[in-house]
């Protein structure tokens, strides 16, 4: 069937539309200072799921989810049985944090496809945009455990019986999806994929900085994640004399400043996230301070050897205490498909956008389809580069402009 707009479907993008459904979206778990703190299954999150499926309907796109709470809205190919491309995001968000960082991939998927059924044309491929399970990984760690179950990075029966802090699992909270859904068609745990786009805030400000509209990502950083426990000795903190004390705090500092200045290189991100210390008492000295470790780097090789340093220094820095550490999560740095990046790239063009080659610093579900079929990451400008706070911002046009790029490229692929 021949585009109604033949030059470009993206002319059909709704960017009032996209806009409007944005702010619509944050008020689910929305927080006083602007943000959302939206964790993965909880109650604000599966309303804003249920508004996903309502606006998925409304655009006439088939709605169904599968056994680890991916949620797809499917617009349907002439050759339906092909391969489908595959785009998505998630719409859980880190505690307090911002209203864009996922939800516009999510929103921007669905106008995309909203814009090519608009076109009157059919694909001759479906294009399905998925919402995926946990993608923050706040509730349930580690994050993408969605798109990990979907792809076969992680087996189902792992994914459902993690836990968050409170003992409940993945499948209880499944539960409430399922119940607050009862009418949605229940598919299968995974199917063929002929591509994978996402699109995503850069939450850096190398766009911003260099005034350019579309990031055209090629690769992303590995990550290595670990909680170190340090174990001391409670004491009174003024009868215990200082050089007879096991204080936790005390070790746990020496080795995060050690830390710091082992992965000083430019090359390298580091980060300590999340501190706790016990008995949190003003006047004990503290028994227990356990922390986060987040190290980040584009060679797998190099991050490997990063991550194995931390127990050296841990072990040099302890003092009196002694120590435990947990490997959380290590991801490996990651390459997308050049034909996926030259996509993205001649769509920016035909639009008149400007384009720069980036790195992702952060994750993303993208990285868990690397393997699976050719894949990539969109990006479009964040203020001062700040996210995962209530801080964050995006700016219309910039939603546009990747919600346009996206729709150029999703058609092309799945005419194919």
């Amino acid at each position: 069937m021949r585009l109604k707009h033949p030059l470009s479907p993206s002319i059909d993008v709704n960017g009032a539309r996209l806009w409007r459904r944005l702010g619509d979206l944050a008020r689910h778990g929305a927080t006083p200072d602007g943000g959302v703190h939206r964790l993965a299954l909880s109650r604000s999150e599966i309303a804003a799921r249920r508004q996903l499926v309502a606006w998925g309907l409304d655009a006439g796109l088939t709605v169904s989810s599968d056994p680890a709470g991916n949620l797809f809205l499917r617009l349907a190919g002439s050759q339906n049985d092909a391969e489908p491309v595959l785009t998505g995001s998630y719409l859980d968000s880190q505690p307090d944090g911002g209203r864009y960082s996922g939800s516009y991939g999510m929103l921007a998927a669905l106008e995309a496809l909203a814009a090519i059924a608009a076109t009157g044309a059919t694909p001759r491929r479906p294009i399905v945009a998925a919402a995926w399970m946990n993608g923050e990984g706040v509730r349930f760690r580690p994050g993408y455990l969605g798109s990990a179950a979907f792809t076969g990075q992680l087996p189902l029966s792992q994914v459902l019986e993690t836990r968050d802090r409170n003992g409940a699992r993945v499948a209880d909270a499944l539960e409430g999806w399922r119940a607050a859904t009862p009418d949605i068609q229940r598919i299968a745990l995974g199917f063929a994929v002929a591509a994978y786009l996402e699109v995503h805030l850069e939450q850096g400000p190398e766009l911003e900085d260099r005034q350019r509209q579309i990031g055209v990502v090629s690769a992303m950083q590995g990550v290595r994640r670990y909680l170190v426990r340090v174990e001391g000795e409670a004491a009174h903190a003024g009868g215990m004399p200082r050089g007879r004390r096991r204080d936790a705090l005390s070790a746990a500092v020496r080795i995060i400043a050690a830390l710091e200045t082992l992965y000083a290189a430019p090359d390298v991100t580091f980060t300590v996230g999340q501190l706790s210390v016990e008995p949190n008492a003003p006047s004990v000295v503290p028994h227990t301070a356990t922390f986060s470790v987040d190290v980040r780097h584009g060679d797998t090789t190099v991050l490997a050897r990063l991550g194995d340093a931390i127990r050296l220094v841990c072990e040099s820095k302890k003092g009196p205490c002694s120590f435990s550490m947990l490997d959380v999560a290590a991801t490996p740095s990651v390459a997308f498909h050049p034909h996926i990046q030259a996509a993205c790239q001649n769509a920016a063009q035909r639009l008149n956008l400007s384009t720069l080659a980036l790195v992702s610093q952060g994750g993303h579900d993208a990285q868990n389809f690397v393997g699976v079929c050719p894949s990539g990451i969109l990006f479009i400008p964040c203020h001062r580069g700040i996210s995962h706070s209530a801080a964050e911002r995006i700016d219309a046009d910039s939603a546009l402009n990747g919600a346009r790029v996206l729709a150029e490229v999703l058609w092309e692929l799945s005419t194919k």
